[in-house]
């Protein structure tokens, strides 16, 4: 297969939880989100989406060097899709359900998939292991922020 055509899918499959997650985040931010109460290190919502885009466009890369790699290893792609599944579940807890504490849960799960993804990863291909490391520390500061809220909440 065409490796453009590769990494387009790639980028599409990473973005999939994306689009979930704003089904359920475009709702809750104008009415449930504003009201709660949040920490004073809580950044501003505009941030969120570039953010997160970026961090989709690495996660993107990411598994393109997995797929494309030479070393073929399926438990990285399994970690891989795991954390993508828990990453799209948690937009549902947390501005869905609106469970704070369901969504903290998951984004331990989240945050420990991630880990394993870069590690399991790096056998595979160095850089999509790298790639991933700013999307770790982003999901460490939101799984903090995340259980802040839940306290305060």
């Amino acid at each position: 297969m065409n490796k453009i055509l590769i990494f387009i899918i790639c980028l599409i499959i990473c973005f999939i939880p994306a689009i979930i997650g704003s089904y359920f985040t475009s709702e809750a931010i104008p009415t449930w989100y504003e009201t709660i109460e949040k920490p004073s290190f809580n950044p501003p919502s505009w941030i969120f989406g570039p953010v997160w885009t970026i961090l989709y466009i690495t996660m993107g890369i990411s598994l393109y060097f997995i797929v494309t790699s030479k070393i073929k290893n399926s438990i990285a792609i399994y970690f891989f899709f795991t954390q993508l599944i828990l990453n799209g579940l948690w937009s549902i807890l947390f501005f869905g359900m609106q469970n704070l504490l369901l969504a903290f849960i998951g984004i331990l799960f989240l945050w420990v998939f991630i880990l394993t993804t870069i590690i399991t990863s790096a056998k595979v291909s160095k850089i999509s292991s790298l790639i991933l490391i700013p999307y770790f520390f982003w999901v460490s500061f939101a799984t903090i922020l995340n259980y802040s809220i839940l306290i305060l909440n």
